[in-house]
């Protein structure tokens, strides 16, 4: 597979042998060439469960200290006060019943979160088969289904993520852009891992922890110290 120059240039600068600690990681990718736009820096941790098990499920939400760099679109299913609420509280679109048809026959996804209060849940809940595989459907365990919408739409706004396991076992998200530098990169990267580790479930055995990888989007995967 033809690599570009840049990506060439950048595997240079990581030793394939090793794994570094996440500032030796961070100052490696600040010495990598720049590309014409802010990259986005990514994740991406394997564990030692098997997530075909709901008891080894590793799922959540954790609030990074200096956001994600991401403007969130948030699309907010309420009726009556609770529409008005989240329309003052800075959702980007807000609506009921009437917004099946657009979702499901006019393909719309100009959003990137779902916040639903839970009497709306089996209005949301006639798009599954649309949003599941799209990862939009709303879920209490990520705080998305609540009645607290403008706590919920503020924290999304704020740089919230969510965490969870793929079929294969492992963790991917962003965690930032390359322009906040390393010192609040860093920040992001502990207070997600910090979440991750609390998450252990009972049920996991031995090592919880297999890999952790960062790389920005058109960069090398820079394995990190356990």
């Amino acid at each position: 597979m033809k690599t570009s120059k840049r990506y060439a240039e950048s595997e240079k600068l990581v030793d394939r042998t090793k794994t570094y600690d996440i500032k030796e990681a961070l100052d490696i990718i600040e010495k990598m060439p720049k590309t014409k736009f802010d990259q986005t820096l990514e994740l991406h941790v394997k564990l030692g469960v098997d997530s075909k098990h709901a008891d080894q499920q590793v799922r959540g939400t954790v609030v990074l200290p200096n956001g994600t760099g991401k403007t969130q679109k948030v699309l907010v299913f309420a009726k009556g006060p609770k529409a008005e609420e989240a329309t003052k509280a800075g959702a980007d679109f807000v609506g009921a019943e009437e917004l099946i048809p657009k979702i499901q026959n006019e393909n719309w996804f100009d959003y990137d979160v779902i916040v639903a209060t839970p009497d709306m849940m089996g209005v949301v809940g006639r798009l599954g088969k649309v949003l599941g595989p799209k990862g939009l459907m709303p879920n209490p365990k990520s705080g998305t289904v609540t009645m607290d919408v403008t706590k919920a739409i503020n924290e999304i706004k704020s740089g919230k993520v969510e965490y969870r396991l793929d079929k294969t076992n492992i963790i991917h998200l962003g965690f930032g852009k390359v322009s906040f530098g390393a010192d609040k990169l860093k920040e992001n990267y502990e207070t997600i891992m910090n979440a991750i580790i609390k998450a252990k479930p009972a049920a996991a055995k031995g090592q919880y922890i297999k890999s952790i990888a960062i790389a920005t989007t058109m960069g090398p995967s820079i394995f990190i110290n356990q």
